[in-house]
């Protein structure tokens, strides 16, 4: 794209994507009468892809509600991933929608207008020359961010700041002239930088890269206040949360992190890399509801856009699977029941499932042994399962854990090793399912059951008046489980008989008084509660009446 293309409308070629004809009529006559001639219009994603790859559009206009497999989301996304849009392109987003979760993924994306339907011609005229203006004044900028050569755009930019004729602007290039510094890690001059603008002005992207200089900085305790400002403002909260949540990642502290990264998540629905993360922080904390949801959420988000993949409601099988291992009785059947019915939809949605025959094989076995069918899982495993691994990590996962359910502990520790060295680079990503890898090695080589195993032996051992075997599996559940509070309040059941039969000693004492700590922060039901008042006034009876 050349600049000189900007200035002259009738060099412009500009593609309107929406499936409402009478919002084409308002934008073709407006542009029209502005002396654009080269318009292309498509009413469904696919094609107005289609359009993308045989042009190079100037402007490209597209709505959320695109009436076919894609929304205006996902499209904008592929054209940013396929390359057809970049800094220099004119992208406006339509919608008649303005819902926070909307907005806040809009936004991401980083489109040059956002327009509200109805649009009126008058409108349409002033926002359009005003979007080309910038593009123009900013070419040079943009084209160095285009380039990733951010030293040239502070250059460029510190030049525009002293030219008065471009006042008009000069904030948008106070702002990516902070983007820029932070992209450089000049985290030090970035810190410098936002605080002597936010001496004159209160923007709230200012405040944003404030907070994240200081942040890599870790300097979070000074700036306890300001974040409790910006998470209580609606133009700044999601973002705030995103923040918070690579800050705790970076320190390792994970549970935070996640805290953080589900509200983010819940914001702005729709990106599958912060989904991915939440998956990823779910399973290293272990929330196994938290991953069922985080893989159902990608998989619904990612339908029809360049991330959907039959690999996703793979996982979503798997988590629900793991999800599975953690509950007994009717709770338990009736997740392995909608795992079988996601392989359905899977099998018969899909015309290249064959490539995942063994994935699909694995997930039987496990669903199997879930069900205490062990050999009919030994038989699939037996036939079908390699213990070569293969390229993704996920995959080979899910052989350790269905290895492990069926006892063979010796194979599943030698894949997990396997997984281990395929963990490489130092990203964010990496170094959360790195630790995660770290985590089920330990745990595997530790403790030869699957949380709903472990339960099971419990109840047998305390019938038989086995007191501390069973506290001693419930421990190891609850190690796996530990949001689990039914696993916590069997705890509490097992150190009462112990109490009243031979008393507590100081290990066992520590264990009641973590245990209802735990218990104490978690939401429990009527009939929950109930039990856990007992149990409490048994075990403290003080803390009970206070």
């Amino acid at each position: 794209m050349e600049k000189e293309d900007l200035s002259h409308y009738e060099a412009l070629k500009v593609l309107i994507i929406d499936d409402q004809p009478m919002v084409h009529d308002v934008l073709k006559s407006t542009l029209y009468d502005l002396g654009v001639r080269h318009i292309k219009s498509a009413e469904n994603a696919y094609y107005g892809l289609r359009l993308c790859e045989e042009n190079k559009f100037h402007v490209i206009i597209c709505a959320f509600n695109v009436k076919s497999d894609k929304d205006g989301f996902h499209l904008l996304e592929e054209l940013k991933f396929k390359g057809h849009v970049n800094k220099r392109t004119i992208l406006i987003f339509l919608s008649a929608e303005t819902d926070e979760s909307l907005v806040n993924s809009i936004v991401e994306l980083q489109p040059d207008d956002f327009w509200v339907k109805p649009l009126l011609p008058a409108q349409v005229k002033k926002r359009i020359e005003h979007v080309l203006d910038v593009k123009r004044k900013l070419y040079n900028v943009n084209e160095a961010i285009d380039n990733r050569d951010f030293s040239k755009a502070i250059y460029f930019v510190e030049r525009h700041l002293l030219n008065q004729d471009l006042a008009r602007y000069h904030m948008q290039m106070r702002r990516i002239r902070g983007e820029a510094l932070l992209a450089l890690t000049e985290y030090t001059e970035a810190e410098r930088y936002y605080r002597e603008l936010l001496e004159q002005h209160k923007m709230s992207w200012a405040y944003l890269g404030f907070v994240k200089s200081l942040l890599k900085q870790n300097k979070i305790d000074e700036i306890l206040d300001l974040l409790t400002q910006l998470t209580d403002k609606v133009d700044t909260r999601f973002a705030t949360y995103d923040l918070l949540a690579q800050y705790y990642i970076e320190q390792q502290d994970y549970e935070r992190a996640y805290t953080e990264i589900k509200k983010a998540a819940a914001l702005a629905p729709r990106n599958i890399e912060r989904n991915k993360k939440l998956w990823d922080l779910a399973r290293l904390t272990h929330d196994h509801e938290g991953q069922f949801r985080a893989t159902q959420a990608m998989a619904k988000n990612a339908k029809n856009s360049i991330h959907d993949s039959p690999v996703l409601m793979l996982n979503v099988i798997r988590s629900g699977i793991d999800l599975a291992c953690t509950l007994t009785g009717e709770a338990s059947a009736r997740v392995l029941k909608q795992s079988e019915r996601y392989i359905q939809e899977l099998e018969n949605n899909y015309d290249d499932i064959s490539q995942f025959k063994e994935q699909i094989v694995v997930i039987r076995a496990r669903i199997h042994s879930a069900r205490e069918e062990k050999d009919r899982a030994e038989r699939l495993v037996d036939a079908h399962v390699s213990l070569r691994p293969n390229t993704s990590v996920e995959d080979n996962l899910d052989k350790v854990k269905a290895f492990h359910e069926l006892g063979r502990r010796e194979e599943a520790l030698s894949l997990l090793e396997s997984v281990r060295k395929q963990i490489s680079g130092d990203s964010l990503t990496s170094q959360v399912v790195g630790r995660y890898i770290e985590q089920e090695t330990g745990e595997r080589m530790e403790i030869h059951f699957t949380p709903k195993q472990l339960n099971a032996m419990a109840v047998e051992f305390f019938k038989r008046d086995k007191k501390d075997s069973a506290l001693k599996s419930l421990e190891q559940a609850l190690q796996l489980t530990p949001k689990n509070v039914r696993v916590s309040l069997s705890i509490l059941k097992v150190l009462v008989a112990i109490h009243k039969s031979e008393g507590l000693d100081e290990d066992q004492r520590e264990l009641a008084a973590s245990t209802v700590a735990n218990l104490d922060s978690s939401q429990l039901d009527e009939k929950q509660q109930g039990a856990f008042a007992d149990f409490k006034a048994e075990l403290m009876p003080k803390q009970s009446l206070s």
